[in-house]
């Protein structure tokens, strides 16, 4: 595939929805709202879901409703065709004058500054969904999660499976696994049809861990192998996997494991990445036995392979970063074992 040559061109393949995000659209009619849109991975959700709608035949709104801290990005979006809502959602008041919608997909939660911030973590992950669970009752809800709630496993073991135990490690761990009992609670209360997606790690050319570890080798800097593994997925295939997932919502909710089919490793993807930049890694520490990982082995088999693999991902990205080409210089601490970010 060819490389990527700037950023709106990265945002356009990011956006390109595949038949079946088209085909899932078409049967379920109505507007589309997106909580918590302006995060790394909303904007592009949003214009796929506005390409694809297209695409159907469906004439429906897109809505996106965030703070917008960056009031360039509720721009943005309004070029593609999204209508945008400056809304605190914590605040029952604004919640309560967003739009009904029969669609709503829930992106809205706190992750990074959590320690120290505990309260306002667990506020945003776990009463933040009992509120949008009381607003959009009768919605069809796809809601983000993490595979952080499953806790270790041996790297060899091809991830966690949905139906496997929980064991989330730290406050941001186990206030996210809060956010899934909140939703699950009203799903059986309410009858709520939802769908809850474990999402481990969407990645495009400016971000995620692929990205850091380019950058760790490009620099110079250590490589700490005690997070040895990890699994990823092109952003474009997340937004894909996730807008299509609307076909699981069902009450009681449904769990949905999305990330690629592979494990990587920590110490082999940096050697590649040392390949393709023309530096020497630099390695820390021991290559731990377990890790945090994701098996969406059942997903996969729904919705198809993955478009962009980790080897054609690692080639765009190496480019890029040697291009000195735009950056959203936002870490993933992926490899934090205390749980702390």
């Amino acid at each position: 595939m060819a490389s990527v040559a700037s950023v709106d061109e990265l945002e356009d393949r990011l956006s390109e929805p595949t038949a079946a995000v088209v085909e899932t659209l078409r049967r379920f009619p109505g507007d589309i709202l997106i909580l918590g849109v302006a995060g790394k991975m909303g904007p592009t959700l949003a214009w796929m879901a506005r390409r694809a709608s297209d695409l159907a035949g469906t004439s429906r709104r897109i809505i996106g409703a965030a703070r917008f801290s960056d009031p360039t990005v509720a721009t943005r979006l309004q070029a593609h065709g999204v209508e945008t809502i400056t809304a605190d959602l914590l605040d029952r008041a604004q919640l309560a004058q967003l739009p009904d919608a029969p669609i709503v997909f829930y992106m809205a939660g706190r992750k990074f500054g959590s320690t120290g911030q505990e309260s306002l973590t667990w506020a945003m992950n776990c009463y933040l969904p009992a509120l949008v669970c009381e607003r959009y009752r009768s919605s069809r809800i796809v809601a983000f999660s993490t595979g952080n709630v499953y806790g270790y496993v041996p790297v060899t073991s091809g991830g966690s499976c949905e139906s496997d135990a929980l064991n989330p490690v730290g406050e941001y761990a186990m206030s996210c696994l809060g956010r899934e009992r909140i939703f699950e609670h009203f799903s059986l209360t309410q009858g709520t049809h939802a769908a809850i997606i474990r999402l481990n790690y969407a990645c495009e050319l400016r971000y995620g861990v692929l990205v850091d570890l380019a950058l760790k080798v490009w620099h110079g800097r250590p490589i700490d192998l005690g997070m040895s593994a990890f699994n990823v997925l092109w952003q474009g295939d997340a937004n894909a996997m996730s807008l299509a997932a609307l076909d699981q919502c069902d009450a009681p909710a449904r769990i949905v494991n999305v990330t690629g089919p592979e494990t990587l490793l920590v110490k082999r993807s940096c050697e590649q990445f040392g390949q393709l930049l023309g530096r020497e890694p630099r390695f820390a520490g021991t290559a731990g036995a377990d890790a945090l990982l994701n098996n969406a082995s059942a997903a996969l088999a729904r919705y198809g392979e993955p478009r962009v693999p980790p080897d054609q991902l690692m080639t765009w990205i190496a480019e890029w970063i040697r291009c000195d080409k735009p950056l959203l210089g936002k870490p993933t601490h992926f490899e934090a074992r205390d749980g702390k970010f």
